[in-house]
């Protein structure tokens, strides 16, 4: 992309259940210990109206989006995402780190939904032309990912259940696959104005939430998206760097810094 002040864009991609929230997290902390300005944000959201945009997509009568619409709905939430928060910050000088940005929707809506890539690339070469400086690819063989993941749904259900009731209906139907894919940290709404501050985002890894919907396609489904971001990988080589989440966390933490830290001396 090109370079506003010495600011740098680093996305964070992976399936579901593959900890890049987390590292997202860890690595903006990271870059903040060393006196940097860290926006650490998400998609969908990470602004009032991609928040706004979220909230319509990602919640209501799951089955009433075509994908195509889906694809509009989310280039404009990026749309405002990229006006409201990842510019401005870029030009103060300031480190740009997203959970998940442009390149889920080539794989999510894009690949899954109807075979819609070109759409995808044509509408953000037209509204959105900008890609970041560096992706951050958590790499993780999906039955990991995916049992990773359906503990998580667990523990959120144990937690907010009330006295006497029952997750084991909820995780059947997410095993069992829903109507339609949505992409970015699962978390509840209302978090914007706190990530656009600088505050650590919300995260997939560790907030509950009741719109979580990639997790509910299943293993099929996770390894076909997982395949998809490596092709994607090969494809960008010079933007997109791909690290074994199937580690312990804080050494996948320790590599992750290594590339970014790498990036930014050459800037």
């Amino acid at each position: 992309m090109e370079s506003e002040a010495q600011g740098l864009f680093i996305s964070f991609e992976g399936i579901d259940g593959s900890g890049k929230s987390t590292q997202a997290r860890r690595l903006a902390e990271r870059l903040r210990e060393m006196g940097r300005e860290v926006v650490l944000t998400r998609e969908p959201g990470g602004s009032p109206g991609g928040e706004e945009i979220r909230r319509l997509v990602l919640t209501g009568d799951r089955g009433r989006w075509s994908p195509e619409t889906e694809i509009l709905l989310f280039t404009a939430s990026r749309r405002d995402h990229l006006e409201k928060t990842i510019r401005p910050a870029l030009a103060r000088g300031a480190i740009v780190v997203t959970d998940r940005f442009a390149d889920s929707t080539r794989l999510y809506q894009g690949a899954t939904r109807g075979d819609l890539r070109g759409v995808v690339d044509k509408l953000h070469d037209l509204v959105i032309g900008t890609e970041p400086d560096l992706t951050v690819l958590i790499d993780m063989p999906p039955e990991t990912a995916l049992g990773r993941s359906l503990r998580r749904l667990a523990a959120q259900d144990r937690d907010a259940a009330p006295t006497g009731s029952s997750s084991d209906s909820r995780l059947m139907n997410k095993q069992a696959g829903s109507s339609v894919v949505a992409f970015g940290p699962t978390t509840k709404a209302g978090h914007g104005v706190a990530e656009m501050r600088g505050d650590p985002a919300p995260t997939q890894d560790s907030a509950a939430a009741p719109e979580d919907r990639f997790e509910s396609f299943g293993l099929a489904f996770q390894e076909r998206i997982r395949q998809g971001f490596l092709d994607l990988a090969r494809e960008a080589q010079h933007r997109i760097v791909v690290i074994d989440g199937d580690r312990a966390e804080e050494e996948v933490a320790a590599d992750v810094a290594a590339v970014a830290l790498v990036r930014l001396s050459s800037r």
